[in-house]
């Protein structure tokens, strides 16, 4: 990437990179395209390809949409070195941030999402994303009657649960919640029906549901990561008892957002102590 920004846009100047992240590697949850999106910025920053968008006094900025889509279309590229034929989806979304569509190639970022609080939690379990996109594709092919009405159905989902987020800014009501919680459990239903579910997928929805909690996979599935919508009103109390009983069964929890903006210059004043910490020592 640096090679060819180079090439392209004037030598990119002598840089230390240093690269400090909280993402699991290989979870499913796009550390290669938050990499590739970072990397991109801030090399076509570095030979002003695109603005400094950051002026004095402020501790963050962001980029004009023309040069957001320029940042996207090289982490892209940084992606397809990764991963050879990937979606474009994981650096879209960490380029713009905020919830997007994607349908049959064509990428649409959403306006006007909400932040949804949500407890993220790794089964740790290994999989790959290739063998299980090949399984799907088998069990299409020998159940079309059967499979193609599920792909439907979730097709659907996301388009309600599309509607729900666009509606929620404008009228943050807790009746959204409880219907966002019964899309999650018939998504997750469906996805072990198309067969990316996993023992250790069920165990995490299992635990959180005993806690009043609504879970399911995120990612290639097979393992991997889980995603738990919380509440507005969710207690400390529920969510501390839902992640003890998740590390119980040698789980890995974190509290999150998701909706949040996307690739960001940030002053070093506005970083805090423990990303400082990490980049000092690398």
């Amino acid at each position: 990437m640096c090679l060819a920004i180079s090439a392209k846009y004037g030598d990119v100047p002598n840089v230390d990179i240093l690269v400090w992240s909280e993402l699991p590697t290989g979870a499913g949850l796009g550390s290669s395209a938050a990499y590739a999106v970072c990397l991109a910025a801030a090399l076509l920053t570095a030979c002003r390809a695109i603005s400094c968008p950051l002026k004095e006094g402020e501790s963050t900025a962001r980029w004009t949409e023309e040069e957001l889509t320029l940042i996207n279309s090289w982490a892209f590229q940084g992606e397809r070195v990764i991963h050879g034929n990937p979606s474009g989806v994981d650096n879209a979304v960490g380029t713009w941030g905020g919830a997007l569509r994607y349908q049959s190639g064509k990428i649409t970022p959403l306006k006007r999402v909400p932040m949804l609080r949500i407890l993220l939690t790794n089964t740790k379990v290994p999989r790959s994303t290739k063998v299980l996109v090949a399984g799907v594709k088998e069990k299409i092919l020998k159940f079309p009657a059967i499979m193609n009405p599920v792909l439907d159905s979730i097709d659907a989902i996301s388009q309600e649960c599309q509607s729900v987020l666009e509606a929620m800014p404008a009228n943050p009501s807790p009746e959204y919640y409880p219907v966002l919680e019964e899309l999650f459990d018939i998504n997750q239903h469906h996805l072990n029906v198309i067969g990316v579910g996993h023992p250790s997928l069920d165990r995490l929805c299992q635990v959180t549901a005993s806690h009043g909690l609504h879970s399911k996979l995120t990612g290639a599935g097979g393992g991997g990561c889980g995603i738990t919508l919380l509440r507005p009103d969710t207690s400390p109390l529920a969510m501390e008892a839902a992640k003890r009983d998740l590390c119980a069964c040698g789980f890995e929890c974190w509290e999150t957002n998701i909706g949040a903006p996307g690739v960001t210059l940030h002053s070093s004043s506005s970083l805090n102590a423990e990303v400082l910490h990490a980049l000092s020592e690398s």
